[in-house]
């Protein structure tokens, strides 16, 4: 296992359009994974570099607002790279101070782009987040890791 940086993992989740296996923690202590699309880009908040992406997954977040732990890895052929870290959740459910409904609106779609996404109807994509209750979870690194 070797040091890898931020920007490495971004560099290799770019090759594999964004796709990462996130993993959360169950409240029995088991691992609950899926896949999702994520990317680097700055915190919104703190500016700070964080692993971003969107879910509405009603596991996934039940798991991350009561144990914020989490792994994301990445692989391309033999190449992978993981991070671990702490999730800070903002959303229509999951409030945060400075970021009103606008600024979560384009937060969203900075992650979606930051993920690889693009979009040939943003105000449908924005309508369907908004519908579906989307939060941005952004992954603040404590171990970055890989080959």
């Amino acid at each position: 296992m070797a040091k890898t940086t931020l920007e490495e993992f971004a560099a290799l989740a770019a090759t594999e359009r964004g796709l990462v296996v996130v993993s959360t923690l169950r409240a029995d202590g088991t691992i609950q994974a899926s896949l999702v699309n994520a990317g680097l880009l700055a915190h919104p908040l703190t500016g700070v570099p964080v692993v971003g992406f969107v879910t509405y997954g009603r596991v996934k977040l039940a798991n991350l607002r009561a144990r914020p732990q989490v792994t994301v890895t990445v692989r391309s052929g033999w190449a992978w790279a993981t991070v671990e870290g702490t999730a800070g959740l903002i959303g229509p459910d999951d409030p945060a101070s400075g970021v009103d409904g606008e600024r979560l609106r384009l937060l969203l779609r900075e992650v979606f782009t930051a993920a690889g996404g693009s979009h040939d109807d943003w105000d449908e994509y924005d309508r369907v987040m908004a519908e579906q209750r989307r939060t941005v979870v952004l992954l603040a690194p404590a171990r970055i890791y890989g080959s």
